[in-house]
């Protein structure tokens, strides 16, 4: 079960690591929140963060204990709260919760038994695969935690991966923000296959033609967008789609989600519990397809494909012709893994940095920050890949298909071991609460 064509093997020792580590992060997320706040509140697109305790050990329990041992759960009735594809999502408030004690011991004894299971022997290629899967998935589900935590106004959390030195990167003052050119040609779109792990909707890299095209050096910036803002661009019709016009007037949205003016007038924007001054050179973030393609016809751009984003950010200039060569980087630097120089990744920085920070980072094109700090909306509608077949996990990308719109890149919150050039995220294109943000291309 582990990636088709993969050559590269994993040690017990990295996948607990793996596992700990993502455990680490989830619990400290945790404990930044009261008993009284567990439950959250019910709102569309929100868990109660309770359930997402429970939840992740419910996944790693029932892909390691369960579907390698045939093991029975350790908390009877599991199945009927964390199992998130079949049990309706409008019920995770009035699940009868185990306390909040049972919870964190029921996913420890979890986490415990599917490490010891791999003292006795070295992994198969199916260990690899779930235990790879369990980590990612907590992963994901601890960046969904922190949203979270943003959308009802928690605490900001204290994590022990914080590191106060990467809240404020060097960044050069000198730095213009520009349009690069991107040569045209056939690119491969979606992962290799010597990646160790890929989820199902990135199989497999696939020849596609892509004309030339010209892209912005950096996502768009919280200054770009006021400017949009205060143009009335949420007043005029001309600026949105039908769909896009109809969630405006339904959501009666003025501004990004967590934008409010002070008492003298300026942008002020809410991180967790702290209202503090917008930063004009930070990238937008908190917008949803629809805010991204109104802002785009009002400054008269437009989303990158899927496609373009990708082969911006992995691909690599001919010297001297201005073609490309074909061949694809695993991120925008290389094939070497994030460094804090090159992401904003990891939870570091504590949240979003400057655009003109992370030269390290940039593409051979001289794209900055495709991976880390925003996730970037694209044109793209979620699809299967030519020759698609669903991986073992079932429900991850077949069900969403045709339904939910392309994010690519990853945030501030998002795992190093998660994120790579080819990863696709998917929400739904009205979904505004997440950290995403977007860069646009020359008409």
């Amino acid at each position: 079960m582990a990636t088709e064509g993969s050559q590269a093997r994993v040690n017990a020792a990295e996948l607990i690591d793996a596992l700990l580590d993502a455990r680490k992060v989830e619990i400290e997320l945790l404990e930044g929140i009261p008993d009284s706040q567990m439950l959250g509140t019910k709102a569309h697109f929100l868990e109660p963060p309770i359930w997402e305790c429970g939840h992740v050990g419910w996944f790693q329990e029932y892909w390691i204990l369960r579907h390698l041992d045939g093991d029975e759960t350790l908390l009877p009735g599991s199945d009927g709260i964390y199992d998130s594809f079949h049990v309706s999502y409008k019920l995770r408030w009035d699940h009868a919760y185990p306390s909040r004690r049972e919870t964190q011991g029921y996913i420890g004894e979890v986490l415990k038994r599917s490490i010891g299971r791999l003292d006795a022997r070295p992994p198969s290629t199916q260990d690899q695969y779930v235990y790879t899967l369990a980590a990612l998935h907590e992963d994901m589900h601890t960046e969904n935690l922190t949203v979270i935590q943003q959308t009802l106004g928690f605490k900001r959390p204290t994590l022990s991966i914080l590191d106060p030195a990467w809240a404020s990167p060097p960044i050069d003052p000198s730095y213009v923000m520009r349009d690069l050119a991107i040569p045209g040609g056939t690119f491969l779109l979606g992962a290799t296959r010597d990646e160790p792990f890929v989820f199902d909707n990135e199989k497999w890299a696939h020849p596609v033609e892509v004309k030339p095209f010209r892209i912005a050096s950096t996502p768009v910036t919280n200054a770009e967008f006021a400017a949009f803002v205060d143009d009335g661009g949420y007043r005029r019709r001309e600026l949105w789609d039908r769909r896009g016009w109809e969630w405006r007037r339904r959501e009666g949205a003025e501004h990004p989600l967590f934008w409010r003016r002070d008492a003298d007038g300026r942008w002020c924007e809410r991180r967790f519990d702290q209202m503090v001054p917008l930063e004009p050179w930070h990238p937008i973030v908190h917008v949803n397809w629809y805010e991204a393609g109104a802002y785009c016809r009002w400054a008269k751009r437009r989303l990158p494909t899927e496609a373009e984003w990708e082969l911006a950010a992995s691909g690599e200039p001919t010297p001297g012709d201005g073609g490309n060569t074909g061949r694809k980087r695993r991120f925008p630097w290389g094939d070497d893994l994030p460094t804090p120089e090159r992401a904003n990744l990891d939870y570091r920085a504590g949240g979003t940095v400057d655009v003109r920070a992370l030269a390290a980072g940039d593409s051979p094109f001289g794209c900055r920050q495709m991976i880390g700090n925003v996730w970037e909306w694209v044109a793209d509608t979620f699809e299967a890949y030519p020759g698609f077949a669903c991986d073992p996990y079932q429900e991850y990308s077949q069900p969403y298909f045709g339904k939910k719109k392309v994010l690519k890149g990853g945030c501030w919150t998002t795992r190093s071991r998660l994120i790579r050039n080819s990863w696709r995220n998917f929400h739904m294109r009205h979904r505004r609460n997440v950290f995403a943000g977007f860069r646009t291309c020359a008409l």
